[in-house]
Formats: C-alpha cells, structure tokens, sequence
C-alpha cells in the first residue's frame, strides 16, 4: 500500500512549476502597474494648467519711461496693476502719516521694495466691491488724498494705495513682484 500511494501523489518537479508561477506573477503584476499608468497619466497631466494660464502667471513691465509722480496701468492674471513712481513730495507726505490712525495700518516702506521705495505696486483693483480705482492715468481723478478715487463707492486713497475714508476695508493689494533689472518689474 505504500507503494500505492507513491504512485497517486504527484511528482515533484524541481522546483520548477514555483519558478514558473513566479515569472507569471510578476508579469502580471508589471502589466497591470503599466496599465495604470496608462490610465492614470492622462487624468492627472489634464488637471495641469493650460498653455495660456501658465504664460499670464507672470508679467514683465518696462518701467524706463515712466518719470516721478506718473502711474501707468497694466494687466496681470486679467486685472488691473497701477504701478507708480512717487516724487520726493509723495514720499515725505505719505511718511509723515500717522500709520496707527489707519484703517489698514501699513508704512510705505511695508508696501515698497527696499532700495526700491519710489516704486509702489498695486493691484487696481478695490478692495470694497472690486472696481478700479481711477487716478492711475493723466487727468483722472486721484480723491481727496492724491493717490486713487473709487468711483463706485467713494473710496479715496493716498499715494501709497492706503484707504483713507470710504467704505473699503484694506489697503489696495501689493502683489508678489521683483525688481528683474532696474527698469523692469516682474509680477507674480
């Protein structure tokens, strides 16, 4: 009966059938990691910015031509930047500002780049409702403070964008920006 139950059981092969299940695992396993791969690159890249939101992340302005007490006005991210080069007068009266009595306590040199202070960027965009600010071009009304007039609501700011009476909560917004040489201002 010994002998019997020898001829029943199977074989044992050297360990080959274990070499071959391996090989299959493996390559299964492979297939199905490329698989995903294939399937997951294509829903992951589509969530990556496009081509034009990636080239207005950033914007380069010249500012060589404009002289002390100007504004020019430009887009970033589809609004409006007024950047300004203030005179020695500006500067000197926007210093001599008490910064606690503001509603949106900031000094000029808070809202500058340092060895840069005649140049103050902001967005021109108000901070009560949103609308722009007009003072930035020759002949607009700057308010009652010589810097920017909201004529939506009547905010009024000084020189160095700070609210100075109406119904906006903060200052106007300073964004990222750097000097990429000294007449030309990255922002963003």
């Amino acid at each position: 009966m010994a002998q019997e139950a020898s001829i029943d059981t199977p074989a044992v092969n050297d360990g080959e059938g274990v070499r071959r299940r391996d090989f299959i695992n493996i390559a299964a396993v492979s297939a199905a990691g490329a698989g995903g791969v294939a399937v997951l690159y294509p829903l992951i890249s589509q969530m990556a910015p496009s081509a034009d939101v990636r080239a207005m992340s950033s914007t380069e302005v010249d500012v060589s031509a404009v002289q002390p007490g100007q504004a020019i006005k430009a887009i970033f991210r589809k609004q409006p930047v007024f950047i300004r080069q203030l005179t020695a007068a500006e500067i000197e009266e926007a210093n001599k500002v008490d910064v606690a009595s503001l509603r949106d306590p900031q000094t000029l040199k808070e809202r500058t780049k340092e060895g840069h202070e005649a140049w103050l960027v902001t967005m021109g965009v108000c901070t009560h409702l949103g609308c722009v600010p007009s003072g930035a071009a020759e002949g607009e009304v700057k308010g009652e403070f010589g810097g920017y007039f909201c004529p939506c609501h009547g905010s009024h700011y000084d020189t160095a964008g700070r609210i100075r009476k109406g119904p906006a909560p903060l200052n106007l917004v300073v964004p990222e920006y750097e000097f990429a040489s000294d007449t030309v201002i990255k922002i963003g």
